[in-house]
């Protein structure tokens, strides 16, 4: 549930108010209405005049804790506000908020009391119950408040210097990054424009097409004319032979000759 937001005008005190006063301010915030209570539910057996009038000053001075708390907030909150992230900057707001309508019923409280002092049982009812409301949101805000410190990191000395680190050496970093841009001139990037030759087309015009699609086509070109010189081996020289005559007898003289010596050594008829 959110509450409505309430614009309180700002006030200026005429002295400072140190940082980490909140803390201390609120303890005493948080435990004098628990008293109240007490003391207010033991006077409805001993109805006893000095039991209200006691419990009317601690009222009276839940109020002024309540306006100390206000103020002591406000430091507080502005010391620790740049150091927060996004999630602890709206959880801070909502304390604050919180805290305005505590303070606002701190007083309701004590008119309520003055209202009960007359003996009217509703109305002393009606400040009963009010008182119980009263210390359950106290708790309620306390709680908030702690997540605020041990989760987020309020005012948390430690915290606050590992933050101012951080910045410096953000700074120490951005401060580098200039001067390594002023130092450094701009490189220059030259591009080579890719070189064009002609290509006859099959139509016979002349096509440009860049070189780096030609290449491909060079590269072969030169492998195959490499391939083509290549050297064939050479063939052993004939040796050289000597001429030699053979006197080669056919089968016909052989046979003519055969019959001639046999015609010779057979002799003639008597």
């Amino acid at each position: 549930m959110t509450l409505p937001e309430i614009v309180l005008p700002k006030v200026t005190l005429p002295f400072d108010i140190a940082v980490l006063l909140h803390p201390s301010v609120v303890h005493f915030l948080i435990a004098i209405p628990v008293v109240i209570l007490l003391l207010e539910l033991m006077n409805l057996i001993m109805k006893k005049k000095a039991v209200g009038g006691v419990s009317f000053f601690l009222l009276l001075l839940v109020s002024l804790a309540a306006v100390g708390a206000y103020f002591t907030g406000l430091t507080d909150g502005k010391e620790a506000y740049p150091a927060l992230t996004e999630a602890a900057k709206t959880e801070l707001a909502e304390h604050k908020l919180l805290g305005i309508y505590l303070m606002l019923a701190s007083f309701v409280l004590v008119f309520l009391k003055l209202l009960a002092m007359t003996g009217n049982k509703i109305l002393k009812a009606l400040y009963i119950f009010a008182l119980i409301g009263f210390v359950v949101v106290m708790f309620n805000q306390g709680k908030e408040g702690g997540e605020l410190v041990y989760e987020h990191g309020l005012n948390v000395q430690a915290v606050k210097t590992l933050d101012d680190k951080i910045f410096d050496l953000e700074e120490a970093l951005e401060e580098a990054n200039e001067k390594s841009t002023v130092n450094t001139p701009a490189a220059e990037v030259k591009t080579k424009a890719p070189a064009v030759i002609e290509v006859p087309s099959p139509v016979g015009s002349p096509q440009v097409v860049p070189s780096q699609v030609v290449q491909p086509v060079v590269q072969e070109a030169v492998v195959q004319e490499s391939v083509t010189q290549t050297p064939t081996p050479k063939e052993p020289a004939p040796i050289e032979t000597t001429d030699i005559e053979e006197t080669v007898v056919t089968p016909t003289q052989a046979s003519v000759q055969t019959v001639q010596t046999v015609e010779q050594t057979v002799p003639a008829p008597q």
